[in-house]
């Protein structure tokens, strides 16, 4: 799946694109959509993720947990402004390029000033990482 045809692919199953900035802008486009009330996240593995060995890179398999992960503390939470602690990471298996990564975060617990989450990466029916956060809930600046 590539290009154009992926994005219509992706708008058509309910997928929405994630606006981003900063360094998130120049690993996606990220995207998201809520399922059985659940959300979901995605990123079309692309030529500009590969490795040496043209596989996609770890990094980007860490970024992907992190923020999905960090986006369902949020809305779980309900609190604006997390920070990540801690984000412990187990590759599984080799994504490729074209192929599309998917998580489907959740909170495992939540205290006052900590939220704690596991995910799975995924290329269809394949695991490709397993992750587990914990974020730090900060006080707004407003």
């Amino acid at each position: 799946m590539t290009g154009d045809l992926a994005v219509e692919k992706l708008k058509a199953a309910g997928w929405t694109m994630v606006e981003t900035s900063g360094f998130l802008s120049l690993v996606g486009p990220l995207w998201e959509r809520v399922a059985s009330g659940e959300h979901e996240y995605a990123i079309l593995a692309q030529d500009k993720h590969h490795n040496r060995r043209g596989l996609v890179q770890g990094g980007l398999l860490m970024t992907f947990a992190d923020r999905a992960s960090g986006m369902t503390a949020r809305y779980v939470s309900g609190k604006p402004t997390l920070a990540t602690v801690q984000m412990d990471t187990h590759f599984i298996d080799s994504a490729r390029i074209g192929e599309l990564l998917m998580s489907k975060p959740r909170v495992i617990r939540a205290t006052r000033s900590l939220i704690f989450t596991t995910t799975e990466v995924t290329a269809g029916s394949r695991c490709i990482a397993t992750a587990s956060g914990v974020f730090k809930i900060l006080k707004s600046d407003s």
